[in-house]
């Protein structure tokens, strides 16, 4: 339902309900369903005016008749106020702050490079020294404390400032 249109209801209600209340609410119930109409269809004449062309009426369809010009000055102060070489500049170092890789690196599952691991050292000439001592099975021990370390290693790539470095490069870069 229009806003207008409820606003609209609601004043001509308004002013009929004074004709049906006692005389001490009268004049104020219709003057300010008066009020409220007459402010109403000022609003919605204003409003047609800025985009539509009435005839006889100076200023009508500003909006449309300038558009082109509105569209380049707010396009010029959204650039001017938004995009200029500092706002860019504070914008991407804050945004170098906000990027953490470890929780992501922590909550990882590393069984996979584990997997492969163990398969790598499985098909190498020291497979068959370790089948000798229970095989992948025996491999299978060392699988948390693997992730743990690779965990940390990881993390600790992707907290060097030469990590950091390279990404923001390859970010820039891609852009």
């Amino acid at each position: 339902m229009n806003k207008s249109f409820v606003t609209d209801v609601v004043s001509i209600f308004l002013i009929g309900l004074s004709f049906f209340v006692p005389e001490s609410y009268q004049n104020p119930l219709l003057f300010t369903g008066l009020f409220a109409l007459s402010g109403a269809i000022t609003n919605q004449l204003a409003i047609h005016m800025l985009f539509e062309r009435v005839p006889l009426l100076y200023g009508s369809g500003i909006i449309e008749k300038n558009f082109e010009t509105f569209k380049a000055s707010i396009r010029t102060m959204i650039m001017k106020q938004f995009f200029t070489k500092e706002q860019l500049n504070r914008f991407f170092e804050n945004e170098d702050k906000k990027i953490d890789l470890t929780p992501l690196v922590e909550g990882a599952d590393f069984s996979p490079a584990f997997d492969a691991l163990s398969k790598t050292v499985m098909e190498s000439k020291f497979g068959g020294a370790i089948s000798m001592f229970g095989g992948e099975e025996a491999l299978e021990g060392l699988r948390e404390p693997f992730a743990r370390k690779l965990s940390a290693a990881v993390s600790s790539i992707v907290s060097s400032d030469a990590f950091k470095a390279q990404l923001d490069h390859h970010i820039q870069s891609s852009a």
